[in-house]
Formats: structure tokens, sequence, C-alpha cells
């Protein structure tokens, strides 16, 4: 039974046969890795991964992340209820606002 996840692509043929699209979605964040040894501070480091993820979640929902994080830093400093704060999340924006 080793090989049944192997095969599965055999069994669903819209599944795709490698793993490009996550491996090029996280490339980025590898390059980026040595200049991350230069962070002063853990929380130069945890604000890096941060802006990281917020972009790389913007992209995966569609988002010019540029844009994206325009309208982010415009309208985050005014929002003030949770439903604010979560409408500016990359997964609740309208694409065709931040193309």
């Amino acid at each position: 039974m080793w090989f049944t996840g192997r095969i599965r692509f055999l069994e669903h043929p819209e599944l795709p046969l490698d793993n490009n699209l996550a491996e090029n979605a996280i490339r980025p964040v590898a390059l980026g890795r040595k200049n991350w040894l230069f962070a002063d501070t853990q929380a130069g480091a945890r604000a890096t991964a941060a802006l990281y993820s917020l972009v790389e979640s913007a992209k995966a929902n569609g988002l010019n992340p540029a844009t994206y994080l325009e309208i982010l830093f415009e309208r985050f400093p005014y929002a003030e209820t949770d439903e604010q704060i979560k409408a500016l999340l990359p997964g609740y924006l309208d694409p065709s606002k931040t193309n």
C-alpha cells in the first residue's frame, strides 16, 4: 500500500503531477532567508515575517501586492472594530479594486 499516493493522479487526472505552484510561492521566502540573518531584533524578524505573509496572502488571493499594501497602510490606522480590520485582510478584499 506504500504506492497509493504515487498513483493518485491516475484516479484523479485533474491533480497536478508536481508541486511547482507551491515551490514558486515560497521561493521569495527561501531567497530572503539569508537576509533575515541580519535582523537586529526578534521584533524586526517578526515584522519581516508578517510583511512576507501579507504579500504572499495578497498574491494567493489574486491581489496586486503593491496596491494591496497601499490600501492597507491608508485604511488600517482608521480601522476601529474587528470587522473593519477583518475587511482589510487579503481574503476579504475585492481583487478588482487592487489590480
